[in-house]
């Protein structure tokens, strides 16, 4: 009894699936990426790889490209997620419950099912596919997960801020700049986050919804990797870890700033 309660009854017993999860999912590939991409085909070490990504016009052009897009759609679906949140957060009975599964039930399709539809979509109403049907699919898939940062943030809100704010003589625009917005922007920096990580890595969307027409960084990648055979794999590591560089980067300075946005609340 007392070896089952050593093995099972401790805290650390448990965590030891998660290790062993983490170390072959996630810190195993990433030890991977990082040794192909400073090494040759032959395992010699080199910065040939990443020499040849600024040498390529179109890789780089690519790559600024894929920024310019993922910024644009994180743009858009804050300026469409922020007002659905707070109605979401402001609606009262099982208002917000109702709006939430509307945004839910797509989510439960495949985001490539979700692509074709709107791939579909596009042909019965005779609109060319291109940039703007990209953007509009990346919205589509991404918005939500705009939304339900913002609507959480909002919905914990302490109202009596927004009383004390109406007490004082604020009217609803004062309210809403001086109390409501500062207090969402927790919600807002996990909402960009949350969307422009995976559209400026996304390559699948970006072929079904332009037809190959438009290539995006993650397309180069998958490229390199599926169609350039095993001398490419070096050159398709440096590409995921300049990749991974810029999400990294986009996480720290976004968690940056949210703590000091809570620092300030």
């Amino acid at each position: 009894m007392k070896k089952l309660h050593f093995l099972f009854g401790s805290r650390r017993t448990w965590a030891w699936p998660y290790v062993l999860f983490l170390v072959l999912f996630v810190v195993l590939p990433l030890l991977l990426i990082f040794v192909y991409a400073f090494t040759t085909p032959s395992g010699e070490f080199t910065i040939k790889n990443f020499v040849q990504f600024f040498e390529t016009s179109e890789a780089v052009n690519t790559f600024i490209y894929s920024i310019a897009i993922a910024l644009l759609t994180t743009v858009v679906c804050l300026l469409l997620g922020y007002p659905a949140a707070y109605i979401m957060a402001s609606a009262e009975m099982k208002t917000p419950a109702v709006m939430a599964m509307l945004f839910i039930l797509p989510m439960w399709i495949n985001f490539l099912l979700r692509t074709l539809a709107t791939v579909e979509l596009f042909n019965i109403f005779g609109l060319p596919l291109g940039e703007g049907a990209l953007i509009y699919g990346m919205c589509y898939d991404f918005l939500p997960f705009m939304i339900y940062p913002i609507y959480n943030t909002l919905q914990k809100m302490d109202r009596s801020l927004i009383e004390a704010a109406h007490d004082l003589g604020a009217n609803k625009k004062q309210v809403f700049f001086k109390v409501i917005l500062p207090l969402s922007k927790p919600g807002i920096y996990s909402g960009i986050i949350m969307v422009f990580m995976p559209t400026v890595s996304t390559f699948a969307i970006s072929e079904l919804l332009t037809h190959n027409k438009i290539t995006l960084f993650g397309s180069l990648i998958q490229r390199a990797f599926g169609e350039g055979g095993l001398q490419m794999w070096n050159y398709g590591a440096a590409l995921s870890l300049i990749m991974l560089i810029i999400i990294g980067l986009t996480s720290f300075f976004g968690n940056q700033d949210e703590q000091e946005a809570q620092s300030v609340i």
